[in-house]
């Protein structure tokens, strides 16, 4: 079963956006089926998604925690009006961050919902088409 997450740092970020539940929803299904913008290592990958009348080129960059398969953690995000990337150090930190998300149990991504520093997205029976 397919697991999808945003982070509270993520949340509030996509807060200042347009960006949607469903976009982050549907840029998951095109990644299963290997359409990932940029792998980075360590377990992150980075996905163009498109921001209402803006189409994902001018739109938004999001970072992802993912094994590739069952759990897929948006971390970061940024639009590119903002800036071109994210440093070194950045992407550093957010590799540390995958490795400790994709570690988690499932009991303990249950808790992290629970707790609000997780909230869970996406119903895996409606994404898969």
């Amino acid at each position: 079963m397919k697991r999808v997450f945003k982070t509270r740092h993520f949340s509030r970020w996509m807060r200042k956006t347009e960006l949607t539940d469903r976009v982050l929803c549907e840029a998951v299904a095109e990644m299963v089926r290997g359409l990932i913008d940029a792998d980075l290592g360590g377990g992150v990958v980075k996905k163009r998604v498109g921001l209402a009348g803006r189409g994902k080129r001018s739109g938004a960059r999001t970072l992802i925690a993912t094994n590739k398969g069952d759990r897929w953690f948006f971390v970061f995000g940024f639009e590119k009006n903002e800036r071109a990337n994210i440093g070194d150090d950045e992407l550093e930190a957010l590799q540390e961050v995958a490795e400790q998300l994709l570690a988690r149990t499932g009991r303990q991504l249950d808790e992290a919902v629970k707790d609000g520093s997780l909230q869970e997205i996406c119903d895996d029976d409606k994404d898969e088409g």
